[in-house]
């Protein structure tokens, strides 16, 4: 394996030494099929020889996803099909029976895990995502933030890093102009968050805000930034290669939320000009 550093310095997509003959999915259902139909055309097409592994557990056993893959391993699902595919070590040890070269995450599980990345790194086996590094750097919100600024991203006016304590919070909220959002730096799922109208409710959406993202993220950091008012929530899908080829897939329209959760993603966004 190679290692090669992007702009930002951040450590760009391992390059694989050997070519992918064997491609497990550490996944279920409709995400498994959609890579297993993709991967049997791109067979198809190069006429080549990959095989492609179903990762699976005992409810899934007859499911198009499963008769479907050239081999299928089952995982032990003592504690259920989720905290199957969660299990790095039984995962592991599945595609090492399964001999696998490269592993597709799909979304979910361990999608999001570079403690996963890394483990499969040590193993010699290809991740097809993003590097653990990447993963770290996005997963932590202040992280996130600082990476774009870097990167020249316009952002939001916000405290600049975590916060020390509610005055500190205040004296942010102050210079930023309310109304403003604390958020917790790390997890997501709308945890942590909250929108604060006035000085006065600074102190107890702190504390508030705080003891949730410890309860749910075992790290109570905060930040505070300007709220953006009658905006709309649109997310733009990228895939790049580790090349150094980035492509756009289009966007979609993530503002119907309930909790700060999406309940709804409409693509195309409407309303949205071709320009922006």
């Amino acid at each position: 394996m190679s290692q090669e550093r992007d702009t930002n310095g951040l450590v760009k997509a391992e390059v694989p030494s050997r070519s992918i003959n064997r491609l497990a999915i550490v996944n279920r259902g409709e995400a498994g099929v959609r890579c297993l139909r993709t991967a049997k055309s791109l067979r198809e097409r190069e006429g080549g020889g990959l095989e492609v592994v179903a990762l699976f557990t005992a409810p899934d056993r007859n499911t198009p996803y499963v008769r479907q893959a050239d081999r299928a391993v089952e995982l032990a699902a003592e504690n259920g099909a989720v905290a199957a595919y969660l299990d790095h070590d039984g995962v592991l040890a599945a595609l090492r029976e399964a001999k696998a070269d490269a592993v597709w995450p799909g979304w979910g599980f361990v999608a999001e895990d570079p403690t996963f990345v890394d483990r499969l790194n040590a193993e010699g086996i290809v991740f097809l995502g993003p590097p653990a590094e990447a993963m770290r750097a996005l997963g932590d919100k202040i992280t996130s933030k600082e990476l774009a600024e870097r990167a020249g991203v316009p952002v939001t006016d916000w405290s600049g890093g975590a916060l020390r304590d509610e005055r500190d919070a205040l004296a942010h909220a102050e210079r930023i102009g309310f109304p403003v959002v604390l958020k917790a730096t790390a997890g997501g799922g709308g945890r942590g968050i909250r929108m604060v109208e006035k000085r006065e409710e600074i102190a107890d959406a702190f504390r508030s805000a705080e003891s949730e993202a410890v309860s749910a993220f075992g790290n109570g950091a905060l930040f505070v930034e300007a709220m953006v008012q009658g905006g709309r929530h649109i997310e733009v899908q990228v895939a790049a290669d580790q090349h150094g080829h980035a492509r756009s897939f289009g966007c979609r329209d993530c503002s119907v939320q309930r909790r700060h959760q999406k309940v709804l993603e409409e693509a195309p966004p409407p309303g949205l000009s071709d320009e922006l």
